[in-house]
């Protein structure tokens, strides 16, 4: 048998009634980061867990050595319905034009960033007609059919040739080193890909405004000290790490 549509709609609400109602049943302890073994639950991407978590690792090891976490990829973004069921605690991720805040959500800006562009080391230069001309590697982590970059372009009457699509940033630079596609990434990425692959970098040929990378949380779950005290050490770590590209 499966639920309804209506059922499925209450879900989230049922579950943060109960889970409130444990939380009341069940007085919870103080929260003490050296001693606490909580585990957070984050929904996160490629990329915004390789700007965050190195980092914040290496701050927890002696703050908060027995936190744990477990990172998950989900298919959608913003992750309203897990955050809502309570079956994640965060969510990192940056907004998408237009995009409505839901008013059971908290965001919280953490960071800001910018888009740049590699290509193969043969190539010496990049202006918006020779960009416009090539073949561009997209990265959609919920499988979007265009990136964030297609939406500016758009403005300006202008679009991009889409020939490889990725939801994983992993193999996208290697992909980019070895053929003609030039791919646009964020510049903090950048900087440490060109330590390990053989790229060169540019400017965007066009004007495109940073993006923010923000902490979702609900409204009151996400409330909860333990909660609370990772994402200030999210935003302290970050804080501490230089998210722009020189060249």
């Amino acid at each position: 048998m499966c639920p309804s549509v209506y059922a499925c709609q209450l879900a989230p609400y049922i579950a943060e009634t109960l889970t409130g109602l444990n939380k009341h049943l069940c007085p919870v302890k103080p929260f003490d980061p050296l001693t606490s073994n909580d585990c957070f639950r984050i929904a996160v991407t490629d990329y915004t867990a390789f700007c965050v978590f190195p980092g914040l690792m290496n701050a927890l090891t002696e703050q908060a050595p027995n936190l744990s976490f477990e990172l998950c990829h989900l298919p959608h973004n913003p992750a309203l319905i897990e955050l809502l069921a309570g079956e994640i605690d965060l969510a990192l991720s940056f907004s998408e034009p237009g995009e409505v805040n839901h008013p059971d959500l908290d965001e919280m800006d953490l960071f800001s960033d910018e888009f740049i562009v590699i290509a193969n080391a043969r190539r010496t230069s990049l202006d918006l007609e020779s960009y416009l001309a090539a073949g561009h590697l997209v990265v959609t982590p919920w499988n979007e059919k265009q990136g964030l970059l297609d939406f500016h372009l758009a403005q300006i009457g202008q679009h991009r040739r889409i020939t490889m699509r990725t939801p994983s940033m992993l193999s996208a630079p290697f992909i980019v080193a070895e053929s003609e596609l030039l791919m646009a990434i964020p510049s903090f990425v950048a900087g440490k890909i060109n330590k390990a692959v053989d790229v060169t970098t540019f400017r965007l040929p066009f004007p495109a405004p940073r993006f923010t990378v923000k902490i979702y949380s609900h409204k009151r779950s996400g409330k909860r000290e333990p909660t609370e005290w990772v994402k200030s050490m999210m935003a302290k770590t970050i804080m501490e790490t230089e998210y722009r590209y020189e060249n």
